[in-house]
């Protein structure tokens, strides 16, 4: 299971407003790729899938398909908002190994399928 905190759940709702569809919901992924192995995915969908897990948490609900929820067990979804930037992050306590950028990450148990995903193919850091 995850954790989705106050400040990213009026973010998402904030988004999903814009959207004019009170149907939709957030969809949280890991796809296979990225320079560690995996990296995180959002998305708008309709509704869960038969097998997906779904989390309510603040008035919004996310979606993790089966391997999402595996690999995510644990995590937190946050909003921040620094000098540096700002956007959701995603706090894995899985993650054994992460890319410069933060976008791709490695657990123990699976490696994903790293690529490189900087223009010139070496990567993000």
């Amino acid at each position: 299971m995850i954790t989705v905190t106050e400040q990213a759940a009026a973010k998402i709702r904030d988004l999903l407003a814009e959207q004019e569809d009170a149907e939709l919901c957030l969809r949280l992924s890991v796809d296979k790729g990225g320079c560690e192995g995996y990296s995180y995915g959002m998305a708008f969908d309709q509704g869960p899938a038969v097998d997906d897990v779904v989390v309510e948490a603040h008035g919004v609900r996310v979606l993790l398909d089966t391997t999402a929820a595996r690999v995510l067990a644990g995590a937190q979804v946050d909003y921040v908002n620094t000098v540096m930037g700002q956007g959701f992050a995603v706090r894995n306590p899985n993650a054994v190994s992460t890319c410069g950028c933060g976008h791709s990450f490695k657990t123990a148990d699976d490696a994903g399928a790293a690529e490189p995903c900087g223009a010139d193919g070496r990567g993000c850091s």
